[in-house]
């Protein structure tokens, strides 16, 4: 599942792309919102909140979470897509505007959630987040707070849950576990918690700008992680093969764990 990173990055090339610029057409390829024109309507602002990620057009707010397989592209009009057609779920067209002579094509393929609300009812969507380490109201003290709220929950699931810290997903889990030495299942008061939320903030900062995560400071093909996804290949640090588990509170929460049960206690 792309983390928050990712969802920056695309936020980013949406905002370039469609801000201060008018809808020409708007096609939504979902059942509950396939009558929603957002035809006219003027695109104010394009940002990201975690992995979720909002457009402002309006009176509007258009949000989508990408979940597994889902993508924003950008386009020229008239371009081919790299994705099937069938994958769509919303297509948007855009005026020239800014000094540049041609429009712009933005198409939603796969996205886990799609939602079209008035501009009011945003915060139904996105208010139960935790701060965003990579939004401009970072707040440490609050994301903290929430980290700790609860001493005696795992650590790995903590620093997952969208509700504590919004943006982080399983691979920052994971790297930041192993290289603080902790073990997925420690609980939050058994730890130093608050030097496990520095380094995954640190982490997912310094890969805002990349289109290839690394946390090893390696970009190289198969050297760009610690252990996430490198189940029984030798760790990095001690040469034990690396373990591969799961944790979560329910069935819905589960996710595979990634870990040195030398380096990590």
């Amino acid at each position: 599942m792309p983390e928050g990173d990712t969802v920056h990055r695309a936020a980013r090339r949406l905002a370039e792309a469609l801000e201060s610029r008018a809808v020409l057409r708007s096609d939504v390829r979902v059942p509950q919102h396939a009558t929603v024109d957002l035809s006219g309507e003027v695109v104010d602002s394009v940002v990201a909140r975690g992995k979720h990620l909002i457009m402002r057009i309006g009176p509007s707010v258009v949000h989508s979470h990408l979940k597994m397989e889902g993508s924003w592209h950008v386009y020229r009009p008239g371009t081919r897509w790299r994705r099937p057609a069938f994958e769509a779920r919303m297509v948007l067209d855009v005026a020239p505007g800014g000094g540049d002579a041609h429009g712009w094509q933005a198409v939603g393929f796969a996205l886990g959630e799609l939602d079209i609300v008035p501009r009011d009812r945003e915060e139904e969507l996105v208010g139960h987040l935790g701060p965003d380490p990579l939004g401009d109201d970072w707040n440490r003290e609050e994301a903290l707070r929430r980290l700790t709220a609860d001493p005696t929950r795992p650590l790995g699931l903590a620093l997952l849950d969208q509700r504590v810290v919004a943006g982080l997903g399983n691979d920052y889990r994971n790297e930041t576990l192993f290289l603080r030495g902790i073990l997925p299942e420690r609980a939050v008061g058994e730890v130093d918690a608050e030097a496990a939320l520095d380094l995954a903030v640190r982490l997912i900062r310094a890969n805002r700008d990349r289109g290839e995560r690394t946390t090893t400071g390696d970009t190289r093909r198969g050297r760009r992680l610690w252990v996430a996804h490198r189940d029984r290949e030798p760790c990095r640090r001690c040469g034990t093969p690396v373990q591969r588990g799961t944790l979560g509170e329910d069935a819905l929460t589960e996710r595979i764990t990634w870990f040195c049960p030398r380096c990590q206690s």
